[in-house]
């Protein structure tokens, strides 16, 4: 006959391992205590992310309807735009899933087996923010000058003389993956770098409204993340229009009202200075901020000279510019003396907002932010 405590120890065993069993399936069903990529902890910070990104947005656009002006062309005087937050992963980290096979910008098949050690290069920082974005900035081993992103400052900068990539700089980094995309120089260095090993992907240099989606999703496809490319630009379509439906509120409405704008191109006092017109990206911006585009408008294509009397025919009530290039005359009196500036509305105002070379025409994942810090140094005093 069974010892008479046998009984109660066996249920006592059966009901503690069925209360365990009963708890691991909820905590599962919540997302905790699993570290399954398809389970609820990619879920949760999935649903984190969106919350953190939308609240930094939602921020911005109070700043922006709360400091706005009636009469923005009244404001005088420069104005430097702040930078936008730096971009933050939208996703949970994803796993790559590799090999990738594909033809890139260039027409070259590229198949891509790993991508543990990435370098984005290219002349507005866009590619890098891409990565961010995706859930993969830990993997970039070096930076551009454009990548003004606090985050990257201890990354090894491979370019010099400003956008010239050095090459024995970029081979130091040891990357298994170079993302390019031909707006930084000497384009030989595609060739190098494959003849030494690399696996590089040429993609598209276009920079536009048009281009954000496409370029991200290439982005993800190369990185073997196509499923959090989706969900990236879901979120940044979103956000996109957000951004642009709050600056057409509080931009004025009829076309008297609306400020003309031309983008200049700037780099010391010598003969490095465009005007930007239709094609070059500094269009769909102008247009995104409720301006008038007076340089395409004007028949301006790509990059014109700017001088006198290209100026003084497109006379812009203000100048967006970048940071930098502003430095590089020798701040806004050296921006001023430029020749035509000051023959113009802008330059007898000393109108000049200018924002950092990395955001202002970069075009990715924090071009809403970018958007709305631009609108409120042009609308707000």
């Amino acid at each position: 006959m069974a010892n008479s405590s046998s009984a109660p120890r066996s249920f006592i065993k059966s009901a503690l391992a069925l209360l365990t069993a009963l708890l691991m399936l909820v905590l599962t069903g919540c997302g905790v205590g699993t570290q399954n990529a398809s389970g609820g902890n990619a879920a949760t910070q999935q649903v984190v992310n969106e919350q953190e990104s939308q609240s930094r947005l939602d921020s911005l656009i109070s700043q922006l309807k709360g400091s706005t002006v009636d009469n923005p062309k009244s404001i005088t005087g420069p104005s430097t735009a702040e930078n936008a937050p730096e971009i933050q992963p939208m996703v949970d980290k994803p796993t790559p899933k590799f090999p990738v096979t594909l033809t890139d910008h260039q027409g070259t098949e590229v198949t891509i087996k790993s991508a543990d050690r990435i370098l984005a290069l290219d002349m507005y920082g866009t590619i890098a923010q891409e990565v961010i974005a995706l859930g993969l900035g830990d993997r970039l081993v070096g930076r551009v000058i454009a990548n003004t992103e606090p985050s990257l400052q201890k990354l090894p900068l491979v370019t010099q003389n400003g956008h010239d990539l050095n090459a024995e700089a970029v081979l130091s980094t040891n990357p298994d993956l170079v993302l390019y995309d031909e707006s930084n120089g000497p384009q030989e260095i595609v060739e190098q770098l494959r003849s030494a090993g690399i696996t590089v992907v040429v993609l598209d240099k276009e920079r536009s409204m048009q281009s954000i989606i496409p370029q991200l999703k290439a982005v993800a496809h190369t990185l073997g993340v196509d499923e959090a490319g989706e969900q990236v630009a879901t979120r940044v379509e979103r956000e996109l229009q957000q951004a642009m439906d709050a600056i057409k509120e509080v931009a004025p409405k009829d076309e008297e009202g609306k400020i003309k704008m031309v983008f200049l191109y700037v780099r010391g006092n010598g003969g490095v200075f465009f005007i930007l017109g239709d094609g070059s990206g500094a269009d769909d911006l102008i247009d995104a901020l409720q301006g008038v585009d007076v340089a395409s408008r004007g028949g301006a294509k790509e990059l014109l000279p700017a001088n006198s009397e290209s100026l003084v025919k497109v006379n812009p009530d203000m100048i967006l510019t970048m940071t930098n290039g502003v430095k590089s005359t020798g701040n806004l009196d050296g921006f001023l003396a430029r020749p035509g500036v000051m023959e113009t509305n802008a330059g007898k105002n000393r109108r000049v907002v200018d924002m950092a070379d990395g955001q202002i025409l970069s075009y990715g994942p924090n071009t809403p932010a970018v958007l709305l810090q631009l609108a409120r140094a042009i609308y707000a005093k």
